[in-house]
């Protein structure tokens, strides 16, 4: 999106504790009514930031292939050190066996104030693959995110799972030979 404060980028491990500061606060953003408060309550930053530097050590920095884990972001660098990633994309191999798909887009998220911008539909186009069957999990009660997957060709099928963090009902979705859609 030209004129846009953000840059789609590759992840690096300088970024880890910026990723875990945005994967927080928009699950608190996102998922507030959906997931006990509680729980919302009790992320660690650390904890965290240390889980998002192994992804992003172990991410493919220029994916070609289904199997390639991949990170991207969102980098805002007019905002605050810190809080300058506003979203983030990572997919990978999937995980579910039997395969449905050639890849997996394991989160997708970007900070409310970004809701409605293009952001997100930047970060799906970045991080999935052309010609690619791709699967995901949303929760089910959350129609804004499954709204949005389905102008990009994601279909729901009967699949659903227990998120075990929360304990919230998921459904798989599945697009087939790549997205398709609009922002």
């Amino acid at each position: 999106m030209t004129g846009s404060p953000w840059r789609i980028v590759p992840a690096s491990a300088g970024y880890a504790r910026d990723v875990a500061v945005c994967h927080i606060e928009s699950w608190r953003e996102s998922h507030r009514g959906l997931v006990p408060d509680h729980l919302l309550a009790a992320f660690d930053v650390d904890r965290r930031a240390a889980r998002w530097a192994a992804h992003i050590e172990s991410a493919d920095r220029a994916p070609t292939e289904p199997t390639a884990h991949t990170v991207v972001l969102a980098v805002d660098d007019t905002r605050a050190p810190g809080d300058r990633v506003v979203g983030f994309a990572h997919a990978g191999p999937p995980r579910d066996v039997p395969r449905v798909a050639d890849r997996e887009l394991y989160a997708l998220y970007v900070r409310a104030d970004s809701y409605g911008t293009g952001l997100a539909s930047e970060l799906l186009r970045a991080i999935l693959l052309p010609d690619t069957d791709t699967v995901l999990w949303v929760f089910e009660e959350n129609r804004r995110a499954r709204n949005f997957y389905r102008k990009f060709g994601f279909v729901a099928d009967e699949a659903r799972r227990i998120e075990p963090f929360s304990a919230a009902s998921e459904i798989r979705m599945i697009a087939r030979r790549g997205i398709t859609g609009r922002r």
